[in-house]
Formats: structure tokens, sequence, C-alpha cells
């Protein structure tokens, strides 16, 4: 496994999602909260950590938002081909941060949530740095009940919530590794929901951090209100 991190980091987002459970005629990252689209105030906020050297987005080919947004002119922020699957555009990144050495290691953060913090990406690092991991991602603790179903969507079973977590982003692992891990799982047609999903499937346990539960990833309506809520409170 790589060394432990140290200096700057790149930052990957995968932005090639349609968001169709949004029904909004675009792709939920292009949304607007304020005078900004969700993917700008996501993509701000990572280049606006010290830690954080470039962004690497991944767009679908043809996009006709993107080009349109200031960050596509920033310095720091490079565009690659998206994939069809979250997996894919993220291997698609990984392969022009390997190729073009940008960083050991990669932070991983969804395109639609906005109101990550800069001390939660301070700590996942921190926390990463300090371990002897494979890597590590944010992740908030299961306050409610949680009830497994069968398939009438009847209460099969309640769950002990007290060793269960949201997954959350970013998510933190050496490029290399994970280029290797994500590849591999897709050629098996592996299902891999998230990057810790890669290094769990290989046999690693990644480290959970505790993050805010206010890092919300904006999937359905009702979560614009409340991401809106969320960035201008912190503005």
């Amino acid at each position: 496994m790589t060394t432990q991190p140290s200096g700057y980091i790149t930052a990957i987002v995968p932005a090639a999602g349609v968001g169709s459970r949004m029904k909004a005629g675009k792709p939920k990252q292009y949304l607007t909260i304020g005078q900004s689209t969700i993917l700008e105030h996501t993509v701000n906020k990572l280049l606006s950590h010290p830690a954080v050297s470039q962004v690497v987005i991944a767009i679908t080919d043809g996009d006709p938002y993107f080009p349109e947004l200031a960050i596509a002119q920033h310095p720091d922020v490079v565009q690659v081909s998206g994939g069809k699957e979250r997996a894919d555009s993220v291997v698609s990144a990984l392969e022009y941060v390997v190729e073009n050495q940008l960083s050991d290691w990669v932070l991983v953060h969804d395109a639609a949530r906005p109101c990550v913090s800069h001390q939660d990406i301070s700590q996942l690092i921190e926390s990463v740095e300090q371990s002897d991991c494979c890597g590590g991602i944010l992740a908030a603790p299961v306050r409610d009940t949680m009830k497994r179903s069968n398939h009438n969507n009847q209460i099969e079973q309640t769950l002990d919530r007290s060793a269960m977590w949201h997954a959350l982003t970013p998510q933190m692992f050496p490029a290399v590794e994970l280029r290797k891990l994500l590849t591999a799982a897709l050629d098996k047609q592996v299902t891999i929901t998230d990057e810790a999903s890669a290094f769990e499937w290989a046999g690693f346990s990644p480290l959970l951090v505790a993050g805010r539960a206010d890092n919300i990833k904006v999937t359905q309506p009702e979560d614009l209100d409340l991401a809106t809520f969320y960035l201008q409170r912190n503005i």
C-alpha cells in the first residue's frame, strides 16, 4: 500500500450523472443555489481547502452546461470524460491523476454534496495520516431505527443501528491502488457503489471518520431546500 499522504492532494468529482430522481429537466449538479450551481459550490469548497491542489471533474462528453460555468476556466480544474457509472467516471479521473503524477492520494467527492465543511475534510485527511489504514471515508452514525424489508415492503427485521453508518464523501484513498481495484471490480462486474466498497471487495477495511450530518447529497427535490438552508447559514 502507498505510504501515508503528505503535501497536496487531488480531489476528484464524478459529475456525469443525469440526476433523474430530481425531475428537474437537467442534471442535478447544474441546479442553482443562490447565484451558483451545485457543482460550482462543491468545486469551490474543495478548491478553497488548503490541502487540495487541483480538482479533476469527470463530465459526460457533449455536456452543454459545464463549459458555461466559470469553474470550467479555472486553472486548477481539469475536465476528463465521464463514464456510464460513477466508478467509470472515477477511473477516468484516476487515470489522469496517475498518468500526470498529480498526487499519490485522492479525495473523491460527490458533485451533489455542496455542504461539506473544511473541518470535516481536514479531519478525514488527518485521521488517515495518523492511521495504518488503506484509506478512509467521512461517515455519519445512523440515528434512526433501521428496518429490513421483504419483497412486499413489509418489515422483516429491525437492525442494530449501533454499528451502522451513512457513507458520505469525500473518500480518501491512494490513487494507484484505487484505480487498480476499481478497474478489477468493474472487469468482474462487481457492484461498486462507492470507492470504499472497492477496497472492501479486495479484503481491506477502510477507516470510518465521523463527519457532520449536514453534509447532505442533493438527490430528491426536497434536498435542494435543505442544502440552500445549510449553505446560506454558513455564508
